[in-house]
């Protein structure tokens, strides 16, 4: 082997060592965080921070966020977890309310109803649910965020989106033919094989999928009209898929204010008798895989100026880096 490139290839290796090592330290100094509780995967555990002592039998206000797409589970967002953690703190004396923060485009109504039913059962207790929208709180995000009392939203924020889609769909009959492919699904029950792309939809089909939307899509607007406290044709009328900014959805009644997270804590904070009230940070943190590692150690490599700003490796862990 060339003698260079027998150095280049120990200097790449020792790189990307490094760069893991960077992650590791980074993703541990993360779980450590005192404020952070983690899930594990496939468990609904909630496990408390090494160090998180100081506010043990103090009244708190859980901060859950609710991250990325709302489904089963992905690398931001789990169900089990976040049920989970709803139901414990329901049954925590010690909890007096719940600060939903959301950045999430949306995702399945099933997974999206169940949270908001969760946190529906959480208030029977009497405790209050506040949702502060992120970055974006669109679709199911919107759909959880009307389990809350009230809603505030960062300025920037992209919400509403209320609409549902059932299917979509390719037809390619028509490619077919013109290729002289012949493709067959041999099915019992003239729907069976809807939708698929060697089969015409008929309107028969599309009304079974448009009755699915439809019948979504009044679920959605009706949660909508009770949290707002609007009548249907109010809700309807705004309630077309189109997004919101910030202060478009508080004009239209979505939200009931515009304003910075802190402030959002310390409105929570001024309607609380308790004076030694404190706020608890629960985000559903994925266990690392040797392949997430890696691809999180190449994405320093590729753009290490985002990790170590100012030259201080001391920076990017303690300040979370890439996060």
């Amino acid at each position: 082997m060339d003698k260079n490139l027998k150095k280049g290839i120990i200097v790449l290796a020792v790189i990307v060592v490094a760069s893991v090592a960077v992650t590791i330290v980074k993703k541990q100094f993360n779980r450590m965080n005192p404020s952070i509780t983690q899930g594990s995967e496939d468990s609904a555990s909630i496990v408390k921070g090494k160090f998180d002592f100081t506010g043990a039998n103090k009244p708190f206000i859980a901060t859950i966020y609710i991250r990325g797409v709302i489904e089963n589970k992905n690398q931001t967002y789990n169900q089990t977890w976040l049920l989970d953690t709803i139901h414990t703190l329901k049954n925590d004396k010690k909890n007096k309310g719940i600060l939903l923060f959301i950045d999430s485009p949306g995702g399945t109504v099933y997974h999206a109803d169940e949270a908001y039913l969760a946190l529906m059962d959480y208030k029977t207790t009497g405790k209050s649910v506040t949702a502060y929208f992120g970055p974006i709180a669109a679709s199911g995000g919107y759909y959880i965020g009307c389990a809350a009392d009230k809603i505030y939203a960062n300025r920037n924020c992209l919400t509403g989106s209320i609409g549902v889609i059932s299917a979509s769909f390719l037809d390619g009959t028509e490619l077919l033919k013109k290729i002289g492919i012949k493709s067959t699904t041999i099915h019992a029950g003239k729907n069976k094989n809807m939708l698929n792309f060697n089969e015409s939809a008929t309107e028969e089909q599309l009304q079974i999928m448009q009755s699915l939307a439809d019948e979504c899509y009044d679920q959605f607007t009706d949660i909508v009209c009770a949290s707002r406290k609007m009548n249907v044709e109010q809700v309807k009328k705004i309630a077309d898929g189109r997004i919101y900014s910030a202060l478009q959805a508080q004009k239209n009644g979505l939200i009931d204010d515009v304003m910075t997270f802190e402030q959002a804590v310390a409105t929570i904070r001024s309607t609380m008798p308790a004076d030694n009230l404190i706020f608890k940070d629960y985000a559903y943190d994925k266990p690392d895989s040797i392949r997430d590692l890696l691809m999180e150690g190449l994405s320093i490599i590729k753009n290490p100026q985002a990790c170590f700003a100012e030259g201080n490796v001391m920076n990017y862990l303690y300040t979370g880096g890439l996060n």
